[in-house]
């Protein structure tokens, strides 16, 4: 049987030990939220972005979703056989004090789910990453697997779902148990954190809550999600309050048919980098 990599998670190093031990029960403790060892509770403990992106990559709260990243990880695609797989959640990539934050999906199955970060090993990300480079948010055009020296500058991407799904669709469940990892995650960024893109209106709805959870108000009604949408959200202490920038998502079906253009998105990006206070070029 093929061997699964499990690759340091972070390039920082952890300021906690993981909570989750990596051969935890596959039908884990979704279903208790006061179980040590379920997003709710381990996400909470996390004092930091480094130890939260450790703490994540040993969850096993949703079967299905287990099941499925490590399946792939066994059977792997042909151009991948040399490839050992990550098969584990996937954390946030990118700085944690980063004023910008991307927002996808869910890992691909043979993309993060190979490669061990987020949006790497697919379309998607190379469109992604080439455009962040041109904008002079990221060290170099391309990402190749978790550890080969790329940088990000002032930009933290992430999702709201770990794992990689079946067919790229998690369960309303599975989304709902995941929430408290990037909830948190937005909870640790708020001293920086100014702009959110979020790639997709699956991005978009599940953003809203966890904006809420993590300190801003969000309007009644809710804003909707359209490319270019611009959402505002107060803070509730006081501070400084977040913007949301909607995007259509950088998937090869929105791609390959011109619904979103190279253009597009890089002009989207410039904008939300300069409303996070960076200078793209």
């Amino acid at each position: 049987m093929p061997t699964v990599a499990v690759p340091s998670p972070s390039d920082e190093p952890a300021d906690e030990p993981a909570d989750a031990p990596a051969d935890a029960a596959a039908d884990g403790p979704a279903d208790d939220p006061d179980d040590p060892r379920h997003p709710a509770a381990a996400a909470a403990r996390a004092g930091g972005t480094a130890a939260l992106d450790r703490v994540v990559t040993g969850c096993r709260a949703c079967p299905r979703l287990v099941e499925w990243r490590e399946e792939t990880a066994r059977t792997k695609r042909r151009a991948y056989l040399d490839w050992d797989y990550w098969a584990r959640p996937i954390p946030g990539f990118g700085p944690p004090d980063a004023p910008l934050v991307l927002v996808g999906l869910a890992p691909a199955a043979h993309g993060a789910n190979r490669t061990g970060r987020i949006f790497t090993g697919d379309p998607s990300g190379d469109l992604l990453y080439a455009s962040l480079y041109e904008l002079g948010l990221a060290n170099r055009p391309e990402s190749v697997r978790h550890g080969d020296g790329l940088e990000l500058f002032g930009v933290r991407i992430t999702d709201p779902v770990r794992c990689a799904p079946p067919d790229n669709r998690p369960s309303t469940a599975e989304r709902d148990t995941c929430r408290p990892w990037i909830t948190r995650e937005l909870e640790l960024m708020r001293p920086t954190v100014r702009t959110v893109v979020a790639l997709g209106g699956f991005a978009w709805q599940a953003m809203l809550p966890v904006i809420a959870d993590a300190g801003w108000q969000v309007p009644r009604p809710r804003p909707a999600f359209g490319h270019a949408a611009l959402a505002a959200f107060p803070a509730r202490d006081g501070g400084p309050e977040l913007r949301m920038y909607g995007c259509y998502h950088v998937s090869p079906r929105n791609t390959n048919t011109g619904r979103l253009t190279t253009a597009m998105l890089r002009e989207l990006l410039r904008e939300a980098a300069r409303s996070a206070g960076l200078d793209p070029r």
